[in-house]
């Protein structure tokens, strides 16, 4: 019998001579129960953990939970057919997503679709969202430097490349800020940018945007958003989106930065669904493996040995406290995680200094293994003497006489208080951080009033990127086109 026209277009030509007799088995399962982005399943018994599932009605679900007789998946899609009876399919696929060059400055959900309007980005290659992180011997010792612009971070609690430094602190003290000044300062730096907002409003991440398209950093730059509205199945799958797209970068041989803004929501959306699923709860109401969610998280963040490629992720995760408690159960999980922490503090917030850095609760464990010797040698000198202002301002509020060495200390130390303000959004090069350390422990800023020391610090950035010296000259020269730099500041 002669095979119709209309038949033949819509066959792939050749299927016939492919085509073999066999038994077929297929597994079919049927949603039980839906609600809160949960779906609960009866049937699919081979379903493995963290399957992509196929629904009748167009949806997709991720397993998250087995079960004797049902298994949970939280909701990836959702259609508004979905219902229970729907049929539900085995996929045997893992969730993955694209990666490459041209995610650079778009804006994307979890499971790459894009969310600018654009087309879906071709990507190169593709990761799976959640991976074991490098083994041992594919890391290297953190020795580069990974500069931030911020006077404090890049000359007190430096970060290098393939560190994971924790942003705490409380909600509004600048936390964004401070990775937004970051991310931007990368530019030109051959770093890539990756940013993952997690159950953020809208208008936040619209602000975000806007902030890195004006200044010019979207361009190494994507967005990963996961915005309040979404799924909780997408807010808990974003950080490890970012993560896969970094890694993409990494195994590449680059040095990528990673944000993830922040780890608080994230902590709060996995409670959600856990609680949703049944699970027990542990502290909190937390489940019981919420420290190795973030731990296997943050571990993929590294420095990889020259034989794979050398490439480099560096992670900021930020995490929110109340009232200041940095002891809480989730800041204290990933200051344990983390290599060292930048605490904001509302106390100094509220009094204007910015960035509200609390640097006696600040710490970096390992980047100073990263930093540049010029620029350690000068800052060991400085924090020592801003460490012993911060002891003895304390007798001042009391009134006390204090001996001249000890009011000359605490001129010295509310001069460099003023000169640790900065702007948000104005990231500086490490070089202005050199030269306004040798003006301070040269003591050229003991002459000057606390009023002229902004005026000073803007003459001399000026000067900075006009002059020819870099870290690798000498002390001597940059003492003495300091010296020279300072002379020209009028004393008010």
């Amino acid at each position: 019998m002669p095979v119709s026209a209309s038949f033949s277009r819509d066959v792939e030509p050749g299927w016939l001579s492919r085509y073999r007799f066999g038994l077929r088995v297929t597994e079919q399962g049927r949603v039980v129960s839906i609600g809160d982005g949960i779906a609960w399943i009866k049937g699919l018994p081979s379903a493995a953990m963290d399957e992509i599932l196929n629904l009748e009605d167009g949806s997709r679900a991720l397993v998250f939970h087995l079960e004797e007789e049902l298994l949970g998946a939280i909701l990836l899609q959702q259609s508004p057919a979905l219902s229970a009876g729907v049929l539900v399919y085995r996929s045997g696929e893992r969730l993955g997503i694209g990666v490459g060059d041209a995610l650079l400055g778009r804006v994307i959900d979890p499971l790459g679709a894009p969310l600018d309007g654009g087309v879906t980005p071709e990507c190169d290659g593709r990761r799976e969202l959640d991976v074991l992180s490098p083994p041992i011997l594919a890391r290297d010792f953190v020795e580069q430097p990974l500069y931030t612009g911020n006077k404090i971070i890049d000359t007190v609690i430096p970060i290098g490349k393939g560190q994971r430094q924790l942003i705490i602190g409380d909600n509004g003290v600048g936390k964004s800020s401070l990775a937004l000044d970051t991310v931007i300062n990368q530019k030109g730096k051959n770093v890539y940018c990756v940013y993952v907002a997690i159950g953020q409003k809208r208008s936040s991440v619209i602000n975000i945007l806007e902030v890195l398209r004006e200044t010019g950093a979207f361009t190494h730059t994507t967005l990963v958003v996961a915005e309040a509205t979404a799924m909780p199945g997408l807010k808990y799958l974003a950080p490890f989106a970012g993560c896969a797209v970094a890694e993409g970068w990494m195994w590449q041989g680059k040095d990528v930065l990673v944000v993830y803004d922040d780890l608080t929501t994230h902590a709060r959306t996995y409670r959600e669904l856990s609680l949703l699923l049944r699970r027990p709860p542990g502290r909190e109401a937390y489940p019981g493996d919420i420290f190795y969610l973030h731990s296997r998280l943050l571990e993929r963040s590294t420095r990889l040995a020259p034989v794979h490629g050398g490439g480099s992720m560096t992670a900021l995760p930020l995490v929110e406290t109340e009232q200041g408690e940095i002891a809480a159960y989730i800041p204290t999980n990933l200051v344990s995680i983390t290599d060292g922490q930048v605490y904001l503090d509302q106390n100094l917030f509220a009094s204007g200094f910015l960035p509200a850095i609390d640097i006696t609760k600040s710490v970096s464990r390992i980047g100073g293994k990263a930093q540049h010797p010029r620029i350690k040698e000068e800052a060991g000198r400085m924090k020592l003497d801003y460490l012993q202002f911060l002891e003895l301002e304390l007798f001042t509020r009391f009134g006390s006489q204090l001996e001249a060495s000890m009011e000359a200390k605490i001129r010295r130390g509310r001069a460099l208080r003023e000169i640790f303000r900065q702007e948000r959004l104005a990231p500086l090069p490490i070089e202005f951080q050199l030269a306004w350390m040798v003006a301070y422990n040269e003591g050229l800023f003991d002459v000057l009033a606390t009023s002229a020391i902004p005026a000073c610090l803007n003459r001399l950035a000026q000067r900075v990127a006009q002059c020819p010296l870099t870290l690798a000259s000498s002390r001597e020269e940059w003492r003495q086109a300091v010296a020279a730099w300072m002379k020209e500041t009028p004393i008010t």
